[in-house]
């Protein structure tokens, strides 16, 4: 029988989020059995809760959003895929803005932090969330797809394909062979150059940068774009390799991308509640799609 587990003790955050630019600090806390995952934003009272639960979302635009009343956590589902990915079943998140930091793009912080020290056990049995019969849940429009089957164990799989030269067509799995510390968990978000501009030039994303994202050049760009993003990002001579990926970075695996929009699938369908005895399966995903299954499963379980 797999029992509970919560945290060891509690680790500090800081930095700024992703879209709002705004700096955070938050603290992933121990909690009792039974909790599962709640944010308690800690800037608007001691007792200002949102649970991490998928009839909170209330956002998807390039993030997941939840909120309770007049409180909201946005871009959560980082922290909340590397719970999950980590095992963990029950934490108390305090944080005193309305942003998670972005960090470096990734669970990497997170499991850096949390990964070493273990868990607590806790004295219940974990609940599983068992699926009944199958979900489907598609955007015909995009053409995304998440399908939920009944499984006696865990698997994730996804594909990715945004007609990209440079990214092609990538997969990316999670099952109980793959260690999620070592191969999801550390895969960071992406961005295209193209979209970068319009974003910066439309005053959004105002805390992304190229050290907490992949930037994939997929369209011919000039020398003198190329030096207006190294000015902007204060990273001298900024070059865009062959490949088509700039040059400060490099990729941790071949497929980071897939493996980056597992980690979002992960973090995402963790708002149905619990961990998931269940088969995957998402096609060209994303956070809207993904919380749609989510409450789905909510529904039926």
């Amino acid at each position: 029988m797999q029992l509970q587990n919560t945290l060891r003790k509690s680790y500090s955050f800081e930095g700024k989020g992703l879209h709002s630019g705004k700096v955070a600090r938050m603290t992933v806390n121990p909690a009792p059995v039974d909790t599962g995952i709640i944010f308690r934003r800690t800037d608007l009272g001691d007792d200002v809760f949102v649970e991490a639960l998928a009839e909170n979302v209330s956002n998807t635009a390039r993030s997941t959003t939840i909120s309770k009343g007049d409180a909201s956590v946005s871009t959560i589902e980082h922290i909340m895929s590397a719970l999950t990915g980590l095992g963990v079943d029950n934490a108390l998140i305090d944080i005193d803005n309305v942003e998670v930091p972005i960090l470096d793009g990734s669970a990497k912080p997170y499991i850096d932090a949390m990964w070493n020290d273990g868990l607590q056990q806790q004295d219940a049995p974990r609940r599983y969330i068992e699926i009944k019969e199958a979900i489907e849940v598609r955007n015909e429009e995009k053409g995304s797809v998440v399908r939920i089957e009944p499984a006696e164990e865990f698997s994730y799989e996804i594909k990715i394909d945004f007609n990209s030269r440079v990214l092609g067509v990538q997969t990316a799995v999670w099952n109980p062979s793959v260690v999620y510390a070592e191969e999801i968990g550390t895969c960071r978000t992406f961005v295209f150059f193209h979209e970068l501009q319009f974003l910066y030039a439309n005053n959004l994303v105002k805390g992304g940068d190229v050290d907490n994202a992949i930037v994939i050049v997929e369209h011919p760009v000039t020398e003198e774009q190329v030096s207006q993003m190294s000015q902007l990002f204060n990273v001298p001579a900024l070059k865009v390799r062959e490949d088509g990926y700039l040059s400060n970075l490099v990729l941790r695996f071949p497929n980071e991308c897939a493996r980056h929009k597992l980690l979002d699938l992960i973090g995402d369908l963790r708002l149905a509640g619990g961990f998931l005895k269940a088969r995957v399966i998402a096609e060209k995903a994303g956070h809207g799609i993904n919380t749609t299954a989510a409450k789905k499963i909510r529904a039926q379980f």
